[in-house]
């Protein structure tokens, strides 16, 4: 009887750890969790996230070729016209701080009128200043010298106005045309006052840059200039017309002095 009672309890025992096996079961069920781990990691992400940061290094580049646009090709210890103030060297290229931003500058300097002008580079363009003319368009403004002048017949103050504006305007071949309409040979009349001013400020704008062109003096380049105007075919018929008027003159005179005669022979002869 004993061992009837003895074998079941061992049964009993021996199924206790088949229950216990599902409870062992569920523990590696969770080891899976685990692997998460290196998919929330985000280094991998990072070099994606420092691509943009090679890019700030593009505006440098950006930044020079702004400089060149806005200097238009100028350079220091170059000629240049002002259309204002004529011929005049850029002596430098220099930075000022203005209100807190930086301004680059050309230094102009005017030799003849002993005047330094500082122009912003970004201003080039507005306000009209240029390279020195080439050989071909000075040699087409010395052939504007030896056309016709061309005088409108409008009031002084007007047309002083637009030799003014073409003075100013700092095209060579412009300012040829003033000095051809305002010139005067012996043989013409005086100019006056204003028209001589015009002359005179067209005519040193004319020759500075053709003395800079042709690397020769002032002096030589005025000579050049005159020795263009006398070809004018106003000019050079300007003697002849000049004879032609006093022969007319003379002619006249001698007509006058012969009806003169004639009415003095008739009233003796009544």
């Amino acid at each position: 009887m004993p061992n009837k009672t003895a074998k079941p309890a061992a049964k009993a025992t021996a199924a206790k750890p088949a229950a216990a096996k599902p409870v062992t079961a569920k523990a590696p069920a969770a080891k899976p969790a685990a692997p998460k781990a290196p998919v929330a990691a985000a280094p991998a992400k990072a070099p994606v996230a420092a691509k943009p940061a090679a890019k700030p290094a593009a505006p440098p580049k950006v930044e020079e070729k702004k400089v060149v646009t806005q200097r238009q090709g100028f350079k220091a210890n170059e000629f240049v016209v002002y259309p204002a103030h004529g011929v005049g060297q850029i002596l430098a290229i220099e930075e000022q701080e203005i209100a807190g931003a930086k301004l680059e500058l050309f230094v102009i300097n005017f030799i003849k009128d002993k005047m330094t002008l500082r122009v912003p580079t970004a201003k080039v363009a507005n306000v009209g200043m240029r390279k020195l003319s080439d050989p071909a368009l000075v040699k087409k403004a010395l052939e504007t010298l030896k056309g016709r002048a061309r005088v409108k017949r409008t009031m002084w103050s007007r047309r002083a106005q637009e030799y003014e504006a073409k003075i100013n305007s700092g095209d060579i071949v412009a300012i040829a045309e003033v000095v051809r309409d305002l010139y005067r040979s012996e043989s013409q009349p005086e100019q006056s006052y204003s028209e001589r001013q015009l002359y005179e400020a067209a005519l040193d704008r004319l020759s500075r840059e053709i003395a800079v062109v042709q690397h020769s003096t002032e002096t030589e380049a005025v000579k050049e200039i005159e020795a263009q105007l006398a070809k004018s075919p106003r000019r050079t018929n300007a003697k002849a017309e000049a004879a032609d008027g006093e022969a007319d003159t003379d002619a006249e005179g001698d007509a006058d002095d012969t009806d003169g005669d004639d009415s003095t022979v008739a009233d003796e002869a009544a």
